[in-house]
């Protein structure tokens, strides 16, 4: 009896040791787990959020990076020098840049604050990546290093014509390779001299009504005019399953609901247009009609899919378009914003997105300005790829609205870029910004080929006109020293 107590004593021990490190093996493994998360998440912290984390003007790290490196050189798509810093017998760094205005906004500054390139490249232009050995070299000589240089997808002969085409006028230009998403040319005016931002500092910030450090391109928003009957003419595609041809308006130049009259630019009377000619002479009147038999809910979820209210998938500043369509929006509402007025408002840069997912077949790529860090020696630091956004609308919807932008070429409101060496497809807009309905902004967004894109343009002139007189003829020249004519 006294055994077999003692024998069902030391089982019991044997199961409660078993039990005892099976917690410790549990609570081990699971701290092991949490540590192994941890690091993980580390690493990817600094791989992936490491250029913000030094950014950060709280981050005393760049500081000591600046005060080691000298910062790196910023280059053109065809070896221009756009920023560098130049020292003179005494040490003193100068940041200069030989282009000045050209390239004001998307190369930006590195001195009172950072701006475009300048501030998206930042964590690269500080930091070397010379070897070890030339490091020691410039300690041993009290040099500082040579900060690591970065490549631009930016073209000089494409941001010349697009600055000398806006002149002194107001207004953006945006160029790129639709089918790798690289930015060829982006202009913003007016400009200013980064050469002298020190000296000119007080003046622009003094100013309140002054817009010059803002880069139109990416933060300027405006009413797209008619160059957003593109989302309508999406909206009413997958409204009706992608059939337009029973569609027929009769445009008297005017249209009158309840409070609201509607015009047509300068009155035109377009008569009997189908879908496609209502798109292609930019008729008000049918667009209208349109906007008000379309579904809220179907128009919202287009609005939404093509990012109204939403983050875009870019690395520089800039802002978000806006736009909601809801069971709160009256039918007069609805009317302005078919062919673009009333409460929508939008970037250029988001313009030129969607078009280029027209271009690409629904799926554009995203755009980027960056296509290669380099240290002083040449030796490859990074390369940026081409990279794929999400589908914005479906290969046919895509394809339907490339026949509909072809026809504004082709019979309507951008035959000026009809009948030469290349094809071209687009939309032109003019965008009333008051209550003056002759005050309009002129806009054009489009590509070429039409039959298989290769570049993409997106231009607003501020106050000045309609879009067919004063942006197409813009386009035309960028689509020109493109295809070298």
């Amino acid at each position: 009896m006294l055994q077999r107590k003692k024998k069902k004593k030391k089982k019991q021990e044997e199961q409660q040791e078993r039990r005892s490190n099976r917690e410790l093996y549990f609570t081990g493994g699971f701290f092991a787990l949490l540590f192994a998360a941890m690091i993980g998440y580390y690493a990817y912290f600094v791989q992936a959020e490491g250029r913000e984390m030094i950014n950060n003007s709280y981050n005393s790290r760049q500081y000591i990076l600046a005060s080691q490196n000298i910062r790196g050189t910023i280059y053109s798509a065809d070896g221009e020098v756009l920023a560098e810093t130049l020292t003179d017998v005494e040490g003193k760094e100068t940041r200069t840049y030989p282009y000045e205005n050209l390239f004001a906004h998307v190369i930006g500054f590195s001195t009172k604050g950072k701006t475009g390139i300048e501030a998206e490249a930042n964590s690269y232009l500080i930091q070397s990546s010379i070897p070890l050995s030339s490091k020691v070299e410039n300690e041993v000589a009290a040099r500082k290093h040579p900060g690591d240089n970065v490549y631009t997808s930016l073209r000089t002969d494409l941001q010349e014509i697009a600055s000398k085409s806006l002149g002194v006028y107001q207004g953006a230009i945006i160029v790129s390779n639709v089918k790798t998403g690289e930015i060829l040319a982006m202009v913003s005016k007016p400009d200013f001299n980064p050469e002298t931002i020190v000296e000119d500092w007080e003046k622009y910030v003094e100013n309140e009504n002054s817009s010059v450090l803002l880069n139109r391109a990416t933060q300027g928003i405006y009413p797209p005019g008619s160059t957003f009957k593109m989302v309508t003419a999406l909206a009413y595609l997958r409204q009706f399953n992608g059939d337009y041809t029973n569609y027929r308006y009769q445009c008297n130049g005017s249209m009158t609901y309840g409070n609201s009259r509607i015009t047509c630019y300068h009155g035109a009377v377009h008569g009997s247009v189908d879908f496609i000619s209502s798109f292609a002479k930019s008729c008000n009147c049918s667009f209208a009609n349109m906007g008000l038999n379309l579904d809220r809910d179907i128009y919202h979820d287009t609005v939404s899919d093509l990012g109204f209210n939403e983050s875009l998938p870019v690395n520089f500043n800039y802002s978000k378009s806006n736009l909601t369509v809801d069971d709160g929006v009256s039918d007069e509402d609805m009317i302005q914003i078919s062919f673009g007025q009333g409460s929508v408002q939008m970037t250029p840069l988001h313009l030129h997105l969607v078009t280029n997912a027209v271009a690409m077949g629904g799926t554009p790529m995203k755009p980027y300005l960056i296509s290669q860090v380099e240290s002083a020696e040449g030796e490859v630091v990074k390369t940026f790829k081409p990279e794929s956004y999400k589908e914005l609308m479906t290969a046919e919807e895509a394809a339907t609205l490339t026949e509909l932008m072809t026809a504004v070429v082709e019979s309507g409101t951008a035959t000026r870029l009809k009948g030469l060496e290349y094809t071209a497809a687009g939309k032109t807009g003019s965008a009333e910004y008051n209550k003056v309905k002759e005050d309009s902004h002129a806009w054009f967004t489009g590509f070429a080929p039409a039959e298989d894109p290769e570049i993409s343009v997106t231009i607003i002139v501020e106050k000045i006109g309609s879009g067919g007189d004063y942006a197409v003829p813009i386009a035309k020249r960028l689509f020109d020293a493109y295809f070298g004519l």
